[in-house]
């Protein structure tokens, strides 16, 4: 037929689409220097947890209570034919929970045998900082109930807490459920 592209200059074609689409993109050699996360507020706080430590964002799955557990254990919900218990970060941290309820989110945290949904006031969406930035000295420190969770800040208009999942993963007292 003529006019139609050969094999090769279709191939050609393809190639100049993706270098004129990939111009407006970080090089590779830039995103070493960026740390990216998920944003999040409990309460008062700011918090931002590393990317790889959130397995997923859901909104608030409908869950059935459970007897004899205190009470930041919200229950468990049924998430794609997996069971997943819910915890409320607020409650668990004995913050005072956001009222507005359509806000809240669920991060979900899948580390070695855990998989566990965390509830959170509000999602902040994706957030990105110079990894220069990263303060983990303890000049500044964070809130006493979030502290051994935290692994360091980003200052600035607002402190965003590093927040790490996998360290309250770890710890026995997220473990202790029963009343």
């Amino acid at each position: 037929m003529p006019g139609s592209l050969t094999a090769y200059e279709l191939l050609l074609e393809i190639d100049q689409r993706c270098r004129s689409l990939a111009a407006g993109l970080v090089p590779a050699q830039a995103q070493d220097n960026i740390w990216s996360g998920i944003g999040f507020r409990i309460g008062e706080y700011t918090c931002v947890a590393p990317i790889a430590e959130i397995a997923e964002i859901l909104h608030e799955p409908r869950f059935t209570a459970l007897p004899g557990v205190k009470p930041w254990v919200r229950g468990v919900a049924n998430l794609r034919g997996q069971l997943l218990p819910i915890m409320d970060l607020c409650g668990f941290f004995a913050i005072d929970s956001s009222q507005v309820r359509k806000q809240r989110r669920v991060l979900v945290l899948e580390y070695k045998d855990v998989f566990v949904g965390l509830q959170v006031d509000e999602v902040l969406g994706m957030q990105h900082f110079a990894q220069a930035d990263l303060d983990t000295t303890a000049q500044v420190l964070p809130p006493a109930l979030l502290a051994p969770y935290v692994k360091g800040h980003f200052a600035g208009e607002t402190t965003w807490w590093v927040f790490s999942p996998f360290a309250l993963a770890q710890a026995p007292q997220f473990w202790a459920v029963a009343v």
